[in-house]
């Protein structure tokens, strides 16, 4: 592959207008890995059209838990600056310098700031990284020139939404907010600030999906008709990774332990319990009622408390949007994706039509989310628009589920065509089978860097027939979906660069989840409007406008 040494150099260059058709995809991936190693740039920066940033952005992180601490894992310094971080939690502050420390998986997942940035203590640290509570007190810091919010649900508007009007450019975790009003909103004070807003649906950054885009353009597995996709966990009452302890429940867990530490004084693993157990509990003294958090009885007459709301925030409908809001989302996202890359005519195919039901199997009522949901969604083919009565019958299927309890075959899709199947696990692995051909695989793409997204206590996947290892480095969805934020930051044209994941494309996947929210909880069939999609509208399908007036 010749490349010049001014596409090598700006990374702006793609598959389409660098390579003929005679280059296999691999051969363009292995030019790719050269010349982005000759740029030094990295090979996603290379792949998705951007380039290196001369001076990063001044950044802060606010929600520093789980989601901001593997945000924090992947933030690229060369193109990201963390002076602030906000959370009202003394455990989020403590694992957003230190990483989370919990178990090896977490640790390598969640580094913290100070092993992120090579601070030797947590005192230097400060001096650069200013803590806040308020984050609107952060707001007021006129060197952060953008936010990362990995909040609970039901803040992401509120927070996007202040953050732009104050000024800075924002990068929100997934979903985009918890109603498509709320999306409308700050999709529409994106555009009347002139500020970029991004969403975290990383696999918009994913190499492996991009190539498996491409493998259903170029045909390989004939007319894509069937969709199959899932996220299984192994999650149970007792063992639930959404169900975080209680700082009142690990004062007990102290005690014991404190009573094994006196009779084994320098038992290492009980010490580093401990330590983590001690920065859990100082949650006890946040007032979660001050912060709008609510006290609420569940049937059976199990009582939430505002602090409980807080750290178990997934676990309610009112701060978060269940398995479809958290894990439905991402693959209906790229279920999307997949039903769009056979089309000709430049549109992104949208649902027509769920069907949905959601229960109850596994866990008490000690929550109100669903622990099972199974979804049936209709797409149109890309035929589907033809004048002709017979094309117009024709649909794609998607079908998805998501449970507790059993981890069988964790996460991924399987798109079925009608010459073969493409399969991809875990967001690492990318099969390819011809036919109906079920043993057998006729090429793998295999990702060095493993899942991008907790799949604890998942497993059971089927191990690959037939290995073929992409050469070079494999790209991490999160950390390409926050070095290209920064270089549209950088080389800000509001209308031209724009990240991947914009308001239109983010409130779209936010429209399937939430909609599909709607079909379990009124137990019917519901056919999705373009009206729904389209920011400039007022109609929502939960029937509540928008506040922001366009």
């Amino acid at each position: 592959m010749n490349l010049s040494a001014e596409d090598r150099a700006i990374g702006k260059t793609n598959f389409q207008n660098v390579v003929g058709s005679e280059l296999t995809r691999r051969e363009f991936l292995a030019g790719s890995v050269a010349a982005a190693a000759a740029g030094g740039a990295g090979l996603g920066a290379f792949y998705f059209g951007y380039s290196k940033v001369n001076d990063p952005v001044r950044v802060a992180v606010i929600g520093t838990g789980d989601e901001g601490n593997v945000l924090i894992n992947n933030i690229t310094p060369e193109y990201l600056d963390v002076i602030a971080i906000s959370d009202i939690r003394p455990y989020n502050i403590y694992r957003a310098f230190y990483g989370d420390q919990s178990s090896p998986s977490a640790a390598a997942n969640r580094c913290g700031l100070m092993k992120k940035y090579g601070y030797k203590s947590e005192d230097a640290a400060r001096k650069h990284v200013k803590v806040y509570d308020d984050y609107k007190e952060l707001l007021k810091n006129k060197d952060i020139e953008a936010v990362i919010i990995a909040l609970p649900l039901h803040l992401h508007d509120v927070v996007a939404i202040d953050a732009m009007k104050a000024g800075k450019h924002v990068l929100t975790e997934k979903l985009m907010a918890h109603s498509i009003g709320q999306c409308k909103d700050m999709g529409r004070v994106s555009k009347q600030t002139k500020k970029l807003l991004a969403t975290g649906h990383q696999r918009h950054y994913s190499i492996l999906y991009d190539n498996a885009v491409d493998t259903l353009k170029r045909g390989l597995i004939g007319d894509v008709h069937q969709i199959r996709a899932q996220w299984h966990r192994g999650n149970l009452p007792g063992k639930d990774s959404w169900q975080q302890p209680m700082p009142k429940e690990l004062v007990a867990k102290l005690a014991d332990l404190n009573a094994k530490l006196d009779k084994d004084p320098g038992n290492t693993t009980l010490l580093k319990q401990k330590q983590i157990w001690e920065k859990q509990v100082l949650d006890n003294a946040v007032d979660a009622a001050k912060y709008g958090y609510q006290e609420k009885t569940l049937a059976g007459g199990y009582v939430v408390s505002p602090l409980e709301e807080l750290i178990r925030w997934r676990l309610w409908m009112r701060t978060g949007g269940g398995l479809m809001a958290e894990l439905g989302s991402h693959q209906l996202d790229a279920s999307g994706i997949f039903c769009t890359a056979q089309r000709t005519d430049g549109k992104k195919a949208r649902p027509l039509s769920v069907s949905a039901v959601g229960v109850r199997s596994i866990f008490p009522h000690d929550r109100e989310v669903d622990d099972h949901v199974q979804c049936v969604y209709e797409y149109p083919a890309p035929a589907y628009e033809a004048k002709d009565p017979e094309l117009r019958e024709k649909k794609i299927i998607v079908s998805y589920s998501s449970i507790n309890g059993n981890g069988y075959g964790g996460y991924g899709e399987v798109v079925m065509g009608t010459k073969g199947t493409l399969i991809l696990e875990n967001e690492a692995e990318v099969m390819l089978f011809k036919d109906a051909a079920t043993s057998t695989s006729v090429g793998v793409v295999k990702g060095k860097g493993g899942p991008t997204l907790d799949t604890t206590a998942s497993g059971g996947g089927v191990a690959a027939v037939a290995k073929q290892a992409l050469d070079g480095p494999v790209s991490r969805g999160y950390t390409e979906e926050m070095e290209h934020w920064a270089w549209c930051i950088r080389n800000f044209d509001f209308e031209q660069n724009q990240p991947k994941c914009q308001p239109k494309v983010a409130m779209a996947d936010a429209i399937i989840a939430l909609t599909t929210n709607i079909a379990m909880r009124e137990n019917k069939r519901i056919e999705f409007k373009d009206e729904w999609f389209d920011i400039d509208s007022d109609e929502t399908p939960e029937g509540k406008a928008p506040t922001v007036k366009v």
